[in-house]
């Protein structure tokens, strides 16, 4: 299936059997929050002030995620940021959430630039609008940062900023 296809697949599924929560997060939103368990304490300037949650599954992969959209007139919305807290067995490591991934985004393993990524004592990997980390086994944070927008470090300063809540 075309990344087209399993985006409208993914979206189809979000709005008629996710949850979903948009405009209603106010300050929470704004700020950031709380994403299943995970503080979100840094967004980059300029970051859209519409704000949803979603929560789906794909693959045996339970997902809860945030995200921040601008709005564009005329144009529709644009995603600047999204944080998602990934749940499945499939995650058991590092190594099985980036094969997951690349399932998910249709990524051909040998050509996506994976850099390691350190997210305190969690292992993690890193690429242009992506760094995602395995937190322990079954339990997994991805970020998605619009790369037309923001570089490599704001990427990596808004990943650091999520972490788990007490």
């Amino acid at each position: 299936m075309s990344w087209i296809g399993r985006l409208l697949l993914v979206t189809l599924f979000t709005v008629t059997t996710a949850t979903w929560h948009s405009g209603a997060l106010g300050d929470e939103g704004a700020k950031g929050g709380i994403v299943d368990g995970f503080a979100v304490n840094h967004l980059p300037s300029g970051i859209g002030s519409s704000v949803s949650d979603f929560s789906y599954e794909w693959g045996g992969v339970a997902f809860s995620s945030r995200v921040w959209e601008r709005d564009l007139g005329e144009e529709g919305h644009r995603v600047d940021l999204s944080v998602a807290v990934l749940r499945g067995e499939r995650l058991r490591d590092l190594a099985g959430l980036r094969d997951f991934l690349a399932e998910y985004h249709e990524r051909d393993l040998a050509t996506w630039r994976l850099t390691p990524f350190s997210h305190g004592s969690d292992p993690g990997l890193i690429t242009e609008g992506q760094a995602f980390w395995s937190v322990a086994p079954g339990l997994a944070v991805s970020v998605r940062l619009d790369p037309a927008r923001f570089d490599l470090p704001e990427l990596t300063a808004t990943a650091l900023g999520v972490v788990p809540t007490a």
